[in-house]
């Protein structure tokens, strides 16, 4: 499965990507600069982390206009995979590839702790080796976190199963209190309608392996894999 990990001026998260999916998944990677206009040949595009044009106006609102990113938004149409992390998916937001916006934190702060997640749909190809209900722990590094949606559309995404990830407790409780940012509905990471393109404001690519501080955001790109295994039927 090839992977392409986007970078823009300002992207630091990019490299951490990059090394997950390379040597802890062991699967091919490369870089994709912002300037591109082909994804050619790639099967999962990763927006990842970091300042992209260094947040100016508001996180992706420039990287939005990216020559890449009308190439990403034809790519996801198309059915193709896209895993925006942090500031990644605050670009699929202000892209319209997602609904809804990340907002500053509730209580004006930066957040760089590790949370628990509770998986909500582990029927994604971003999710597929994760159990439902099941907690993960995996950190978050943002100040920009706060999702924010109309009414109309929180219900479409709880009616149609787009929210994946939900801030719980470490017994997989959704409370106000593990809800670090102020996210409405506790929400942690939703999907489109069609289930091929994840946000998320935890960053998976900071525990992949043991030795470091855990493996529970290597299962998110596991699950990639073996979707797209299953798919192709390798």
């Amino acid at each position: 499965m090839k992977f392409g990990v986007i970078v823009f001026p300002g992207t630091w998260s990019d490299v951490d990507c990059h090394y997950a999916l390379n040597k802890v998944i062991a699967q091919p990677v490369s870089y994709i600069w912002h300037r591109e206009t082909s994804l050619a040949g790639y099967d999962c595009i990763i927006l990842p982390g970091g300042f992209s044009c260094s947040d100016y106006m508001r996180a992706g609102a420039i990287a939005r206009f990216a020559p890449i990113m009308a190439e990403v938004e034809r790519f996801a149409r198309r059915g193709g995979l896209v895993f925006g992390i942090c500031d990644g998916f605050q670009i699929l937001c202000q892209s319209g590839l997602l609904p809804g916006c990340l907002m500053t934190n509730n209580h004006l702060e930066s957040c760089s702790q590790t949370v628990h997640l509770r998986v909500e749909n582990a029927s994604t190809p971003f999710t597929c080796q994760c159990q439902k209900g099941q907690v993960l722990q995996i950190p978050i590094s943002h100040h920009p976190g706060y999702y924010y949606a109309g009414e109309d559309t929180l219900q479409q995404l709880e009616d149609n199963g787009q929210i994946a990830l939900r801030y719980c407790s470490p017994k997989g409780e959704v409370t106000e209190a593990a809800n670090l940012n102020g996210s409405l509905h506790n929400i942690a990471g939703i999907t489109n309608k069609k289930g091929n393109v994840l946000g998320m404001m935890p960053r998976p690519e900071r525990v992949c392996e043991g030795m470091l501080s855990g493996v529970d955001g290597s299962m998110l790109f596991q699950s990639l894999v073996a979707d797209w295994q299953r798919r192709v039927k390798v």
